[in-house]
């Protein structure tokens, strides 16, 4: 997209905005009213809702000069929606720049337009993420080889963006697209009930990084609150400030959930957290137990922190306490497991400082190393 182009939306914004408060195309919340097989301008007819967010609505749509399907993300006509926009087409812009080829794996902008008050972006159209994948796969774990895909590519691009000085902050598995996903039926014994299962596996591990509406440039303001809780490092829990590192600590969070099938820090709850955390990877350093006004009922005035307490649940102490180390997560049964489970321990690192970044990440042995055909199989 043009600096002209991109002026030419923020422009058309301030004079619609005088003009109209609602209209017949909006639902109440300035969301777009989606009706199929209605024209979207005059060069794309809208096919099928494919999700909604608070940002707005994504249609798969049929583009009639390049007779071809793509995604269209519709932004709210509200002004705050309309303004965040703005930030995510020049982190696409830049993204875009800086790899025409695209061999980072993020996904490209093809085109965008203000329509109707709506400011729209045009994507390729992708098969489905990572997690609709392992829902319908009834959560059953990746092979170790595709985790070991995954993880390489999802760091590639992970290491690109950072170089870009940009912190993707909502990196889940929501947000990773599957380019193609054409699987094959794979039969295996379950080792708990000892029964025949059928899972699908994928033919092709390639993936798209998406979703850059919550992206932030290092050097722009930060808010103090940022991810999806399962993948939120602990230095925003704590409020210590947050950058490039935050994006590595959820990475380290997906790759447990590829391997196990389930999200490693299921929680709504700061304190159930971080207590959730401690079982998995040990004390939270002394350093990072500051004791001040934001952390005054997270930690106790010894450095302890305030969990269990006289308001935990009876569930909560439950959940907390049946969760496993992290070397119990990963059995060390093989070499795969064990240069997988040393990489995990390195991208899940308490102190941000320390943790590995995405281009270290990306020398270790793990990716180096080739695994046997039968340790392709079920990890559990």
């Amino acid at each position: 997209m043009s600096h002209s182009s991109s002026s030419s939306i923020s422009t058309s914004y301030s004079r619609s905005s005088k003009r109209y408060n609602h209209n017949s195309y909006d639902d109440k919340d300035g969301h777009y009213k989606v009706v199929l097989n209605t024209e979207f301008t005059n060069r794309y007819i809208i096919k099928e809702l494919l999700g909604q967010g608070t940002f707005g609505k994504v249609v798969k749509a049929y583009d009639k000069e390049t007779k071809s399907e793509c995604a269209i993300k519709i932004i709210r006509a509200i002004k705050k929606y309309r303004d965040a926009s703005q930030i995510e087409i020049r982190v696409l812009k830049t993204i875009k720049d800086r790899d025409p080829g695209n061999l980072r794996n993020c996904i490209h902008l093809i085109d965008c337009f203000d329509y109707r008050r709506h400011i729209c972006m045009v994507f390729e159209l992708l098969d489905q993420s990572v997690f609709d994948f392992l829902k319908e796969n009834n959560f059953h774990p990746f092979p170790i080889k595709h985790i070991q895909d995954f993880a390489y590519q999802l760091l590639t691009s992970v290491e690109f963006i950072h170089s870009l000085k940009l912190i993707h902050t909502d990196l889940k598995p929501e947000n990773i697209m599957i380019v193609d996903n054409k699987s094959k039926i794979i039969s295996y014994i379950d080792d708990k009930t000892k029964k025949k299962k059928k899972i699908k596996e994928l033919y092709s591990t390639n993936i798209q990084l998406i979703d850059f509406g919550s992206a932030t440039f290092q050097d722009e303001y930060h808010s103090s609150v940022v991810s999806t809780r399962h993948y939120r490092a602990p230095e925003i829990i704590l409020n210590l400030g947050w950058s490039y590192p935050c994006d590595i600590w959820s990475v380290g969070c997906i790759l447990i959930e590829f391997f196990t099938g389930s999200a490693l820090f299921q929680t709504h709850d700061n304190l159930e957290h971080l207590a959730m955390m401690e079982k998995v990877l040990g004390p939270i350093p002394n350093h990072l137990r500051v004791h001040n006004e934001y952390t005054k009922d997270i930690f106790l005035s010894n450095g302890d922190l305030n969990y269990p307490n006289d308001k935990t649940t009876t569930d909560s102490k439950k959940y907390v306490k049946s969760i496993k180390p992290l070397n119990k997560i990963i059995p060390s049964t093989n070499k795969f497991y064990e240069l997988f489970y040393d990489l995990v321990e390195k991208l899940l690192i308490y102190d941000p400082r320390k943790r590995i970044t995405a281009h270290e990440a990306k020398k270790h042995e793990f990716f180096k190393y080739k695994p046997e055909e039968e340790q392709n199989q079920d990890q559990n």
